[in-house]
């Protein structure tokens, strides 16, 4: 089968996949809403209560959870090529700590959905210069700086967040443990991160050439002709800025970024420019899906996205690293 046609025909089930789950989405919950209402209310019919709760609640809920799903996924893939490290994963590097500071005073003093997404992405931001700033060093950038100085911050992050945990009223402990453990109940317009994650996705992929050589190693990379440091620049900037954006709109949304690449990659190979998009799709389903399971399997009550997550996402690595795990005689 030519390479053209085998990518086009995974992307085309990847597409249908997301479509799928994004149906499904809208029609299970404490109200099941049949597929026809559904598909009435999104073609602009439709009327009563079961209208109002697919265009007000589930659909920007999918919506926002495609999108983070797909940043977390395309932070993944880039963090793994950038580090050259198949367990890097788009929290490593601290964002997501910097994000739970913000998140969480934010909630602490009482501040609406508002403040505490403004705050939150304040601290991704702050936490992703701090670390780029201290990986600089009297010894110049690599990626084994990066990492360590990420590590660094996120286990200061840790303790900030637990401290604030320690001190917080108990009326705001329920809703600072979901954010931690991530939750798309109190999502709103998905315009923001859907814009965000169609911005990242069109800024990496015309680098995918370059990256299929970075990915190969530094050495490789700059005898061919590409502008290493320049492009692991853009590489940490543009995954960082989709893990706060993801983590803004849903908190921390584990093994997403870490699972989904090497997922894609066993199905579409190591080719970015087939990569990154299959990601996107790849990661966007599964975080609609377990939102879609986490709030029905013990509905009316709501579990955390995160949990949902982590429950998928850490049997089938268990099982990918069995799989890659040399035999021995």
């Amino acid at each position: 089968m030519p390479t053209r046609r085998r990518a086009l025909l995974i992307l085309a089930a990847l597409a249908g996949t997301a479509v799928l789950s994004i149906s499904l989405a809208l029609i299970v919950g404490s109200m099941r809403i049949p597929f026809t209402e559904v598909a009435a209310t999104l073609l602009g019919g439709g009327d009563g209560v079961s209208t109002e709760v697919v265009r007000s609640l589930r659909l920007p809920r999918a919506l926002t959870g495609f999108a983070c799903g797909g940043l977390l996924a395309l932070a993944g893939a880039l963090l793994q090529i950038l580090l050259r490290n198949p367990l890097a994963d788009p929290y490593v590097l601290g964002i997501s700590g910097g994000a739970g500071i913000g998140a969480l005073l934010a909630i602490v003093l009482g501040f609406g959905v508002a403040a505490v997404n403004g705050l939150a992405f304040a601290g991704a931001l702050a936490a992703m210069l701090i670390v780029f700033g201290l990986a600089q060093g009297n010894g110049g950038w690599t990626h084994s700086r990066l990492l360590l100085t990420g590590v660094i911050v996120a286990a200061a992050s840790g303790a900030l967040v637990t401290l604030m945990l320690t001190i917080a009223p108990d009326d705001r402990l329920r809703g600072m443990l979901f954010w931690l453990m991530g939750d798309l109940s109190q999502s709103g317009d998905p315009q923001i991160a859907l814009g965000l994650l169609g911005a990242a996705l069109l800024i990496a992929l015309p680098f995918a050439r370059e990256l299929n050589l970075l990915a190969r190693g530094v050495d490789l990379a700059q005898a061919l002709g590409v502008a290493v440091n320049p492009l692991r620049r853009g590489v940490y900037f543009v995954a960082s800025l989709a893990t706060a954006a993801a983590v803004t709109h849903a908190g921390s949304i584990g093994f997403v970024g870490l699972v989904v690449p090497h997922l894609v990659r066993l199905a579409a190979g190591n080719d970015q420019r087939l990569l990154l998009p299959a990601c996107v799709l790849a990661g966007g389903s599964l975080l609609v899906i377990a939102d879609t399971l986490a709030r029905t399997l013990l509905a009316p009550q709501q579990l955390p996205v995160g949990v949902l997550t982590a429950l998928i996402g850490a049997p089938v690595f268990l099982f990918l690293l069995a799989r890659a795990a040399p035999r021995g005689d």
